[in-house]
């Protein structure tokens, strides 16, 4: 009985060590200036959605459209359909934005058999109080780009983070 104990502990604390948690965009104590960034996407088909999101700010990770998008249509099978999401962030201070861009399929047997594009990296930049930035990007096998932009100007924030060639993961990264 004992020995059965000991297993389910460790057991139920190696399956929740996989579990994410999510930080807010904003710590709860933040009293300063906000900016808005959002998320974007181009939907190829029903099937597979290229998303350009935030994974990370300041380091935390935060809930982006990507996954929100999952939670949405889970169950639906060989259809999609986005959701995007405006994270705040704080304004008038340097802060770290991780990105992403990354093929998304409707259907886990959809990713095994088409390739799934991926690229991230950090933009670090100061965003200007009460303006709005946009995450985008490009996914194919010559090059795939992701990128950070002014929603009003277009003016880009940063460079552009890049991969020449195919960002394709391989079948274990999917």
């Amino acid at each position: 009985m004992k020995i059965n104990a000991i297993v389910g502990i460790v057991l139920v604390s190696f399956f929740m060590s996989g579990c994410v948690r999510y930080q807010p965009s904003i710590p709860d104590n933040y009293t300063g200036a906000i900016a808005k960034i959002q998320d974007s996407f181009l939907a190829q088909s029903k099937t597979k959605i290229d998303f350009y999101y935030v994974s990370k700010v300041n380091g935390n990770k935060i809930y982006n459209s990507r996954f929100q998008t999952l939670d949405k249509n889970y169950g639906r099978g060989f259809s999609m359909e986005p959701v995007v999401l405006n994270h705040d962030i704080p304004a008038g201070e340097p802060c770290t934005i991780t990105i992403v861009a990354r093929t998304q399929y409707a259907a886990p047997i959809l990713a095994l058999m088409n390739p799934v594009y991926e690229i991230k990296g950090d933009i670090v930049f100061t965003p200007m109080a009460n303006q709005e930035y946009l995450v985008k990007g490009r996914l194919d096998d010559n090059a795939s780009f992701v990128w950070i932009q002014n929603i009003d100007t277009k003016e880009l924030v940063g460079e552009k983070i890049k991969i020449e060639g195919s960002s394709a993961l391989g079948h274990f990264e999917k």
